[in-house]
C-alpha cells in the first residue's frame, strides 16, 4: 500500500543544493561543441546588433550636417547587410539549440528511466505510478526550454552586456552611469522574490505530481470506477485536485511576473533620466553632448535592459525548473537498496536446492511479516504453500527471486548465499509467475518470447501448445500475430494466466514460482493444463502458492503458513492424517465444492 497518496504533498525540507545546477552542466558537457558553436554565433549577432546606435550617431552628428548623401547610403545598405547576416545567424541558432536541448532531455530522461529499472519493489510500494511517471515526462519536459535556449540565451546576453556598456561608454561615461543606477533596485528585488518564487514552484510541482497521480490511478481502475457508478465521484476529486494545481501555478506565475514589469518601469526609469540629464546638458553646451549622443544613449539603454529582461525570464525559468531539478535528481539518487554486494560474483548453474535460514522480514520498521521461517527443499522438488490471505506466502517467494532484502537469517541456494551473488545472474535462472499476468502491449508472439528474446518461432509454438494456450491463440484473428493492448484486456485474465505459462515455461528456468498461476483458468482447462504443469515443473525446483488446493496434491512438500510462521509442513496425505491447519482448510473446499 503506498504511503504517499495522490492526496499527500511531496515534500522537500532542504535547501536547494546548487550542486544540482553544477549536476545539470555534466548533462551539457557532452555536447559542449554545439553550446560553443551557438555562444559564438549569437555573440557575432549580437556584436553586430551593437554597431547600428553608433551608425546613427554618426548619421546624425556627421553625416546629415556634411549632407553626404552618399555616405548615408553607404551606411544604410551596410546596416542591411547586418541585419540579413543577423536573421541567418539566428535561424542556424535555432537549428542548434533545438537539438542541443533535446539531446540533454534524452540522457537525463534516459538515466532516470534506465534508474527505475534498477529500484526495488519497495520504491514502488511507496509511492502512487502516477507520481513516478510525472518525473520521467512532465518534469523533464518542462526543462527543455531552459536547456534548448535559455542557458545559450543567458551566456550570450552577459557577452552582450559586456559589449553594450562598452559602447555606452564609449559613447559617453557620464551618461552611462546615469543608465546603470537602476541595477542596485533590481537586484534587490531579486532578493526579496527569489524564495517566494521558489517555494511557489514547489507548490505547484507538488499538485501537479498529486494530479497526475490521480489520473493514472483511475484509468487503471476504468472498470472497478463503471461498475460501481463512481464516475461523479471521481470526476468532483479530480476537479479539486486540477483546481488546487490552477491557484497553485498561478501563484507561482504571479511571482514570476513580478520581475517583468519592475524591469520595464526601471528601464523607463533610466530612459527618463538620460532624456532629461542629457538635453539639460545639451542645453548648457556640455562638451560631448550631441542629439546624436543622446539618441544613441537611449538606443543603447533599450539594448542594456533587454538582456536584463532576458537574464531575469532565465532566473524565472530556472526557479521553475529547480523545483523539477529537485525532484529528478531525487529520484535518480533514490538509493538502489537491492544490489550486489561488494566483491558478487555470477551465480553457477543452479541445481535446485533452496534453504531459509531463520529468515525474519517486515515492509516496514518493526512490523514483521516473517518471522524467524526455516525449511529446505531439495533440487527437483515441488514446494506448495498455502495458508489465509496476508500470511506471507508471497512474500517467501519475493525473498527468493531476491525483490527485497532480508531484515535477518539467510536464503541460499545449493549452499550458496543469495545475497552475495549477482542479481541479473540469479534471476535469470528463475521463473516467476505472480498474481497479475501482466501483458505488454505487442502481438501474441512477443508476449511469449519476453522470457527468453532468443527463442524461435517454433519454439514459442511448443511452449504455447504444452500448456495449452496453442488452441485459443489460433482462433484469435492473427493467431500468434494478434496484437493485443497494454495489460492485455482483450484476453481473459485465464488466457493471460495461459500466456504466462507459455512465457515461463520458454525461458526453461532452473527454478520455477508460481503465485497462483491457475487462479483464473476454468476447471477444464485447468484438467488440460495439468500435463502441460506436469513437463513445466520436472526437473527444476518449484515454488506454489495456491488457494485451490486440487493442484497441489502432488507436490513433494506443502507448507502451511500463517501469521509469518510455517504452521504445518508435509505431504498432501501426511498434513491430512494430521487433522490439523490444512486438513480444515481442505475439507472447507470440498464441502464447498460439494455444496455446488
Amino acid at each position: 500500500m503506498a504511503r504517499n497518496k495522490y492526496d499527500v504533498d511531496e515534500t522537500l525540507q532542504e535547501e536547494f543544493n546548487f550542486s544540482h545546477l553544477k549536476r545539470l552542466g555534466s548533462y551539457i558537457k557532452p555536447y559542449r561543441t554545439d553550446m560553443l558553436l551557438t555562444i559564438f554565433l549569437t555573440t557575432v549577432s549580437s556584436a553586430l546588433g551593437m554597431l547600428t546606435p553608433v551608425f546613427l550617431m554618426n548619421i546624425m552628428d556627421v553625416l546629415i550636417p556634411k549632407r553626404d548623401i552618399k555616405g548615408i547610403v553607404i551606411y544604410c545598405v551596410i546596416l542591411l547587410l547586418i541585419y540579413l547576416a543577423i536573421s541567418l545567424i539566428l535561424a542556424a541558432k535555432t537549428t542548434i539549440t533545438a537539438r542541443l536541448g533535446q539531446n540533454i532531455i534524452h540522457t537525463i530522461r534516459s538515466d532516470i528511466f534506465n534508474h527505475l529499472q534498477e529500484l526495488p519493489f519497495s520504491y514502488y510500494d511507496d509511492k502512487p505510478h502516477g507520481k513516478i511517471q510525472v518525473r520521467v515526462v512532465n518534469y523533464v519536459n518542462s526543462l527543455s526550454d531552459l536547456l534548448s535556449n535559455g542557458i545559450v540565451n543567458t551566456i550570450t546576453d552577459l557577452f552582450s552586456l559586456f559589449f553594450i556598456v562598452g559602447f555606452m561608454l564609449y559613447v559617453n561615461v557620464r551618461l552611462t552611469l546615469i543608465s546603470l543606477m537602476g541595477l542596485p533596485l533590481l537586484m534587490l528585488i531579486i532578493f526579496i522574490i527569489k524564495r517566494k518564487q521558489r517555494a511557489a514552484w514547489q507548490q505547484s510541482s507538488n499538485k501537479l505530481s498529486n494530479l497526475n497521480a490521480y489520473i493514472a490511478e483511475s484509468i487503471n481502475g476504468i472498470r472497478v470506477t463503471q461498475s460501481f457508478t463512481r464516475e461523479e465521484e471521481n470526476t468532483r476529486i479530480f476537479n479539486k485536485l486540477s483546481g488546487e494545481y490552477k491557484n497553485a501555478w498561478m501563484k507561482a506565475v504571479r511571482w514570476n511576473f513580478i520581475l517583468w514589469p519592475a524591469i520595464n518601469n526601471i528601464s523607463t526609469w533610466t530612459n527618463i533620466a538620460v532624456y532629461v540629464v542629457g538635453i539639460a546638458w545639451l542645453d548648457r553646451g556640455m562638451q560631448g553632448i550631441t542629439a546624436g549622443v543622446i539618441i544613441a544613449m537611449t538606443g543603447y539603454i533599450g539594448r542594456f535592459w533587454a538582456p536584463i529582461n532576458t537574464l531575469a525570464n532565465f532566473y524565472n525559468s530556472l526557479l521553475t525548473a529547480i523545483s523539477y531539478l529537485e525532484r529528478i535528481f531525487q529520484t535518480i539518487d533514490e538509493p538502489v537498496l537491492v544490489k550486489d554486494c561488494e566483491g558478487a560474483e555470477d551465480m553457477p548453474m543452479i541445481k535446485g536446492e533452496v534453504e531459509f535460514k531463520n529468515v525474519s522480514f517486515g515492509y516496514e520498521d518493526n512490523v514483521k511479516v516473517l518471522n524467524n521461517i526455516s525449511f529446505k527443499a531439495k533440487a527437483g522438488d515441488t514446494i506448495a504453500i498455502v495458508g489465509p490471505t496476508g500470511a506471507g506466502k508471497t512474500t517467501i517467494i519475493n525473498l527468493i527471486s531476491r525483490f527485497y532484502n532480508l531484515d535477518s537469517g539467510e536464503i541460499t541456494i545449493d549452499g550458496i548465499d543469495i545475497s552475495r551473488v549477482k542479481i541479473k545472474s540469479l534471476r535469470k535462472q528463475m521463473g516467476v509467475m505472480l498474481q497479475d499476468s501482466f501483458t505488454f502491449s505487442g502481438t501474441i508472439m512477443d508476449n511469449i518470447r519476453y522470457g527468453n528474446m532468443e527463442a524461435s518461432d517454433e519454439q514459442v509454438i511448443e511452449a504455447a501448445k504444452t500448456v495449452r494456450a496453442h488452441d485459443f491463440i489460433m482462433k484469435l484473428e492473427n493467431g500468434y500475430n494478434t496484437e493485443v493492448n497494454e495489460r492485455g484486456t482483450r484476453l481473459s485474465v485465464g488466457q493471460r494466466q495461459l500466456l504466462s505459462f507459455a512465457r515461463a515455461l520458454l525461458a526453461d528456468p532452473r527454478i520455477l514460482i508460481l503465485d497462483e498461476a491457475t487462479s483464473s483458468i476454468d476447471t477444464e482447462t485447468e484438467i488440460l493444463l495439468q500435463e502441460g504443469l506436469s513437463r513445466l515443473l520436472a526437473n527444476r525446483t518449484s515454488f506454489i502458492i495456491a488457494h485451490r488446493l486440487s493442484t497441489i496434491k502432488n507436490a513433494d512438500c506443502i507448507m502451511y503458513v500463517d501469521g509469518g510462521e510455517i504452521k504445518e509442513m508435509g505431504t498432501h496425505e501426511e498434513l491430512l492424517a494430521k487433522k490439523g491447519l490444512y486438513y480444515e482448510l481442505y475439507m472447507s473446499q470440498y464441502k464447498f465444492l460439494q455444496k455446488n
